[in-house]
Formats: C-alpha cells, sequence, structure tokens
C-alpha cells in the first residue's frame, strides 16, 4: 500500500486524526474508491452511488448510518 498527501485545512486535519483506526479506514477507502473511479472518467455522482448501493448490500441502513454519524459527532 502506498501512501498520499492531501491538502486540507486544519478542522479536517484535527477530526481525521482525533477519528478511531475504523473511521480512518473507512475514509481510506471511500478516498481510494473515488479515484479509482475517477480513472474510469466516472462522475462524483455516480461513484457516491456506487458507495452507497455496495454500503446497503454489506447492510449498511440509513439508521445505522445515522448512528455512526452521531456517535462520530459525540467524540
Amino acid at each position: 500500500m502506498a501512501k498520499i498527501i492531501l491538502q486540507v485545512d486544519e478542522e479536517i486535519k484535527a477530526a481525521f486524526e482525533q477519528a478511531n483506526p475504523e473511521i480512518q479506514k473507512q475514509l481510506s477507502n471511500i478516498i481510494q474508491l473515488f479515484l479509482r473511479e475517477k480513472l474510469y472518467n466516472k462522475s462524483l455522482t455516480g461513484v457516491m452511488a456506487e458507495i452507497s448501493d455496495k454500503a446497503q448490500e454489506r447492510g449498511l441502513t440509513p439508521e445505522i448510518l445515522q448512528d455512526i454519524l452521531a456517535d462520530d459527532n459525540d467524540e
């Protein structure tokens, strides 16, 4: 696995560094999917739809997503 550097603002950097390792891994996976799909000239909307479809196939419901997001906001 290779590393890249992304420029983000200080708030994003702090949020990422404070996130638990599982959330950091999930974000890394999302970025990988996005960039991989860009190699095939897909739109961001199309990539996001695919990510959503894959998450739903794996059992992620809107309620579970809300719980995850609520837990992250509590930290």
